[in-house]
């Protein structure tokens, strides 16, 4: 005699019919077998509704009365999230996978090739090869994860599995050299190329380009006249929270070996309704100019977020200062404590500033702030935000103080690792520091992650209210060196 056939939500553990009193009834006696008996089908029930698992239950009658119960119930827990490392390995670009519990804690899912090659474009450190921001992404479903591939000049898609391994779907060209940084936004994507065409001797006098795909079912097609080259070297793009705007930051805005003697630290592109960007940038702005009284480091841009606040849409803009003000390039000895910059993003794709040169810490001068601020990421509560610094391998924390993109420095050390930025003598650092590059936090802002860049580990922070604790530091994984982009969900 079938007395029960019934299947439990995993979200809210009710009967999907919301027929609450048979759950009432029917778990507590199911559980008190599996208590009596070890039974392993309830072990397996009880593990996977505990976990937000739906479970589908059949019981059944013996001949001789007994129960007899049976279930798809695994026993193994849903991963709470997902954590992925682009390896940017030259010979074979690879994207490490991680699978994520509710404490924030990781578990090595596998490491899945992008069918592409990494690149390094920046010097023999090992650290931070490709100055940027956002060389990989997901897309806000979660269903999909993009890399670029510095190497062979091509961005991957991979589908993201529900139990975080990746699966390669398509790979396209990026239509110039050494793509760094990618954005979506509702179905479309920007990738930034480090250079137009090739010929370029380093980081001072590299000027790069940006190019657009549409995006459907996991596939990229190239947008026909989104092509636009642009005044220097690339290190992070973004879109406005509409996708009406284009952001790009530049490295090397003011140095005094580009040809076209640009200083703009941010450009602005609007975009139309078929993805394609304006003609020419809508908005130029920078914090510094070259050859500035006060001796002050250029910006030298890399990561920003775009966010709505009720006075208007702002960018917020990490700089790590490493330009001199004479626009010469970064010299370890002469680097200037970092700092954050903020611009109106105007609806015509204008930009205005907000609030400029604010110091992660007390004052300019090396040893007084925190160096080599160069990563960025908001708090889903759109309040708090956590700026990562490479060579202190630090963590500090801002927030905004008003709704017109005003910004104050809350904690310039809220996490910290093995550092170099009190050591002058640029190989003893970079030899001595975790390197604390790019991060990324969880959909639900609980758990931030941390990617050491000399060290081949990912460090898990739980977020509260602008504080970050420690859960675990995450090794054995990853290459020690040449590793770019986290994303984490």
């Amino acid at each position: 005699m079938q007395l029960l056939n019934k299947k439990f939500n995993r979200k809210n553990n009710v009967h999907k019919k919301s027929m609450r009193p048979l759950l009432a009834c029917s778990l507590p006696v199911l559980f008190a077998v599996a208590a009596c008996d070890s039974n392993p089908t309830l072990s397996a029930i009880e593990s996977d509704l505990a976990a937000g698992e739906e479970v589908a239950i059949n019981i059944s009658t013996n001949d001789d009365g007994s129960l007899v119960i049976s279930s798809d119930a695994t026993g193994n827990s849903a991963a709470a999230g997902g954590v992925f490392v682009m390896s940017n390995i030259l010979d074979e670009n690879t994207i490490v996978a991680y699978s994520r519990d509710d404490d924030g804690t990781l578990e090595l899912v596998g490491e899945f090739p992008t069918g592409g090659s990494g690149g390094d474009f920046d010097g023999p450190e090992g650290l931070d090869p490709l100055i940027s921001a956002y060389s990989i992404i997901n897309t806000p479903d979660n269903e999909y994860l993009m890399a670029v591939n510095a190497g062979s000049n091509t961005i991957s898609v991979m589908q993201i599995n529900d139990d975080m391994s990746l699966e390669l779907v398509d790979t396209e060209s990026t239509a110039g050299v050494g793509p760094n940084s990618l954005a979506y936004n509702n179905g479309i994507v920007y990738v930034t190329n480090i250079d137009a065409d090739g010929e370029f001797q380093g980081e001072p006098d590299q000027e790069g380009s940006i190019y657009g795909y549409t995006f459907e079912n996991g596939n990229l097609t190239s947008i026909p006249g989104s092509l636009r080259e642009l005044d220097n070297r690339p290190s992070a793009v973004r879109f406005s929270p509409d996708g009406s705007t284009l952001l790009v930051a530049s490295i090397n805005a003011g140095s005094n070996q580009l040809a076209s003697a640009n200083e703009d630290s941010m450009v602005a592109f609007t975009i139309n309704a078929d993805g394609i960007p304006s003609e020419t940038a809508t908005g130029a702005a920078t914090s510094t100019l070259q050859g500035n009284a006060e001796n002050r480091n250029l910006p030298s841009a890399i990561g920003f977020e775009v966010v709505e606040r009720s006075n208007g849409t702002f960018a917020l803009v990490t700089e790590a200062r490493e330009f001199t003000a004479a626009g010469d390039p970064p010299n370890f000895p002469g680097l200037q404590s970092g700092s954050l910059s903020t611009y109106l993003v105007g609806g015509d794709g204008s930009l205005t500033g907000a609030q400029l040169d604010l110091i992660a810490g007390q004052s300019a001068t090396r040893g007084e702030g925190q160096i080599t601020t160069c990563w960025i990421v908001l708090d889903p509560d759109g309040e708090y935000f956590y700026v990562s610094n490479a060579i202190d391998s630090t963590i500090s924390t801002f927030r905004f103080t008003d709704a017109s993109g005003n910004i104050e420095l809350v904690n310039e050390v809220a996490a910290s690792g093995t550092g170099g930025g009190t050591i002058t003598d640029g190989g003893l650092a970079f030899s001595q520091t975790d390197g604390w590059i790019d991060l990324d936090i969880t959909d639900d802002g609980d758990y931030l992650y941390q990617l050491f860049g000399l060290s081949g580990a990912v460090g898990v922070f739980a977020v509260a209210d602008g504080n970050l604790s420690l859960v675990e530091v995450v090794s054995g994984n990853l290459p020690a060196e040449n590793t770019q982009g986290i994303v984490s969900f």
